[in-house]
């Protein structure tokens, strides 16, 4: 019998590493300006807390006073007949109703408006002015368009409600443009040569596609607004359980009532928190 040659396997040679090394993050001058900005930065801060002058007060005793102020809000919340519960409630429920107007005011208008800013469905010089007007309108704070609308029109809750629209008109044309741009020119483009009018196209494609998303972001939006409506009923008169937190806090001192007042506010975000899940379970996950 005739043996056949075996074959010999050879192992590749593994070549030494080489001395130059490849770095994931560069020393590029990206990253050094960066580097260089949060080092003056924090030599900014250090330099301020040495000089930060504290007068007369002492720091031990402040702490402490605060512990015990915290213990009274979280600890011990009461109702010591400044304002009755059913009072509370009521100014509760005003805070609520502003937020849900000034969120379905500013989702409406957004809406129409986000179409018109959305690339893939109008010009784009449109849609870059627009986009730029809602960019300068949200660099400013909720609380300064309400305080400016209220030097306009007066304090009261007129201001608030126009000043909480309009930032979150802004705010929603933004999320909203985004969430129209999701789908594809070119399924528009085939739908257009199909016959579909404009109205049709965002009827029947574009707001089937971007539900979820407006819906995510409309919730979003009506949290924040929540906070902003608390944050503003005392800044601009427009009452609500925060012109009733300023008083208890700033007028009356008293700890226990605002203690009550944060549970309250409490309630209502847990409860934003659970109709959130539920619209994420029933909406967002499919």
């Amino acid at each position: 019998m005739i043996e056949t040659p075996r074959k010999i396997v050879t192992q590749p040679e593994i070549t030494p590493p080489t001395a130059n090394k490849i770095l994931v993050h560069p020393w590029n001058q990206r990253r050094k300006t960066v580097v260089i900005t949060f080092f003056l930065l924090a030599v900014i801060s250090l330099y301020e807390l040495m000089t930060l002058s504290t007068g007369n007060v002492q720091l031990p005793t402040a702490f402490k006073t605060l512990g015990q102020n915290m213990a009274l809000i979280f600890l011990q919340p009461s109702l010591n007949g400044s304002d009755t519960f059913p009072q509370l409630l009521r100014a509760l429920l005003d805070s609520v109703a502003l937020t849900t107007l000034t969120t379905l005011l500013g989702a409406i208008c957004s809406f129409f408006v986000g179409l018109l800013a959305a690339s893939n469905l109008s010009n784009p010089k449109i849609g870059t002015a627009i986009r730029t007007l809602m960019a300068i309108i949200r660099a400013i704070p909720t609380i300064l368009w309400v305080l400016i609308f209220s030097i306009v029109i007066g304090l009261g809750a007129d201001a608030a409600i126009i000043g909480l629209s309009f930032h979150s008109f802004a705010y929603l044309t933004k999320a909203y443009s985004e969430s129209f741009e999701t789908l594809d020119k070119g399924t528009i483009e085939s739908l257009k040569a199909m016959g579909a009018s404009w109205w049709q196209i965002v009827f029947q494609a574009i707001l089937p596609t971007s539900f979820a998303a407006l819906l995510s972001w409309t919730f979003i939006r009506f949290e924040i607004n929540f906070t902003n409506a608390i944050a503003v009923g005392a800044a601009a008169g427009a009452g609500g359980i925060g012109y009733q937190l300023f008083t208890a806090s700033g007028f009356y001192y008293d700890f226990h009532e605002v203690g009550v007042i944060v549970y309250l506010c409490l309630a209502v975000t847990a409860c934003l928190e659970f109709i959130s899940i539920k619209l994420q379970k029933r909406y967002l996950s499919n």
